[in-house]
């Protein structure tokens, strides 16, 4: 594994590039006046009580709700039968009649993030800033964002995901002969995984659109064109790389079931690379980094979240897998090997 202080410094970095989340959850717990409810109400309110005087839904409230409690804004209350809220004396500032309505400076369209969380996408349930190119939906279609923008983008994560796979569990590929990656776009994956693993032989399987639009492949690297959601390439193993927070519960157990389609019943697996939430909300190193990812779901996807290990285990068991395994990585991801 890697040393503590190398392992620290990735944390920070990605807490870093994350930064702005917290200023933009702040401005939605303001938009929602939830400073002032706490207020109002003079004590303790459940997630109920709190949703409904907010007109907002429980699922995402919740969500919001635990990121703010991490960064110390609000503070958890816990009665023996629920989870109830309450302000502190930080919270207590972004009231109306003290500092609300100039954090809501932060929500006017010139100086709101447009990743930034936003009431009116909380309570109506879906994302407000969706960024779009030449009119495309970027979450059905990520060439939507401009194709070498995303490309870069997710190459860079997968370079630095998948080398410290290769370093900290290279276990994952033993007696693994061949492994699709779904959504692996331009290959950048695979293209670390055959040269740390010489006898393994990859298929990045992603949009038509997207393998079109790809250089050659490596060697012992093929470009596969496709939906998950209809069917996977037939492999030893199938990896799903920052692919499956993007999706509804229900998208990600058919999608699961897709990939299991695709791998022997008897040897096969399925590796999920993705965030673990930790129920504790305890400061561990990249808490505050999967978090910070968490609220970027919720503000620029329909229904997408960074789970908990008992919502993975609830995923895979929809999906029809009988075992799974989780092992750290030392960053962000862990690597959740699912078996049938």
């Amino acid at each position: 594994m890697v040393g503590d202080e190398e392992v620290r410094a990735r944390a920070e970095a990605w807490s870093n590039a994350f930064g702005y989340i917290k200023s933009s959850a702040i401005v939605c717990a303001v938009e929602l006046a939830l400073p002032d409810i706490l207020e109002n109400h003079g004590g303790p309110m459940s997630l109920s009580q709190l949703s409904a005087a907010a007109n907002c839904p429980e699922e995402p409230l919740f969500r919001l709700m635990r990121f703010l409690i991490f960064h110390g804004i609000f503070k958890k209350a816990q009665p023996p039968s629920s989870l109830y809220y309450d302000q502190t004396p930080l919270s207590r500032f972004f009231t109306s009649d003290k500092l609300g309505d100039f954090i809501l400076l932060r929500s006017t369209p010139a100086t709101r993030n447009p990743t930034g969380l936003s009431a009116e996408a909380l309570r109506n349930g879906t994302p407000l800033y969706l960024p779009a190119v030449n009119g495309a939906d970027p979450w059905a279609n990520p060439a939507g964002f401009g194709t070498k923008f995303f490309t870069d983008a997710m190459a860079a994560h997968a370079r630095d995901t998948t080398r410290l796979i290769v370093r900290n569990y290279p276990e994952a590929f033993h007696g693994v002969g061949s492994v699709v990656d779904v959504g692996g776009r331009h290959g950048m994956a695979l293209s670390e995984f055959v040269q740390a693993f010489p006898w393994l032989r990859g298929i990045s399987f992603d949009l038509p659109e997207v393998v079109e639009d790809a250089p050659p492949p490596q060697p012992r690297i093929e470009l596969v064109g496709g939906s998950m959601f209809e069917s996977v390439p037939k492999a030893d193993a199938v990896i799903l790389m920052w692919i499956l927070h993007d999706w509804s519960d229900q998208d990600c157990i058919e999608i699961l079931k897709k990939c299991k389609e695709a791998i022997p019943a008897g040897t096969g697996k399925v590796m999920i690379v993705d965030a673990i939430i930790n129920e504790a909300n305890d400061n561990d190193d990249f808490t505050c980094a999967r978090l910070s990812l968490d609220m970027i779901m919720l503000a620029v996807t329909e229904k997408g979240k960074e789970r908990t290990y008992r919502e993975w285990a609830y995923l895979l068991k929809e999906a029809g897998f009988a075992t799974f395994k989780v092992k750290s990585i030392d960053t962000v991801e862990s690597v959740i090997e699912a078996f049938p």
